[in-house]
């Protein structure tokens, strides 16, 4: 069982929802998703503390922080701290290259500890920790 934390731009919940069903489809794979969707009440905290909390406490359980490294990571204030949270709990971030992307993010690139491209096969074997 791999416990997955997946950062995304809730502006951008296509690309969350494409990776889902690409990792939900994988006959091998066993996991439990721990991110943030865009209809978590989460959102509703009043305060950027009390958000950054409760994101902390969704990664904390995460086997791995999986983030798409699309360009608008870049701009993303949650998805900074989202790497930021990860890196001090020391889980392992793995960046995913959006299919047919020309441009990504080089602070999503710089931080993860494996890069990979929109591959099923190559997500689920850096989530299970192979090279």
């Amino acid at each position: 069982m791999y416990n997955l934390f997946i950062s995304h731009s809730w502006a951008y919940s296509d690309a969350y929802e494409r990776l889902m069903n690409l990792l939900r489809n994988h006959p091998t794979l066993i996991f439990r998703d721990y991110s943030v969707p865009k209809n978590d009440p989460i959102h509703s905290c009043p305060y950027d503390w009390q958000l950054r909390s409760a994101i902390e406490n969704q990664i904390r359980p995460a086997s791995c922080v999986l983030i798409l490294a699309g360009v608008y990571s870049t701009y993303s204030k949650w998805i900074n701290i989202e790497i930021e949270i990860a890196k001090r709990l020391g889980k392992r971030i793995i960046a995913i290259q959006p299919w047919g992307a020309e441009h990504t993010s080089t602070v999503v690139k710089n931080n993860a500890d494996i890069i990979v491209n929109w591959n099923t096969d190559s997500i689920v074997n850096a989530i299970k920790g192979y090279k």
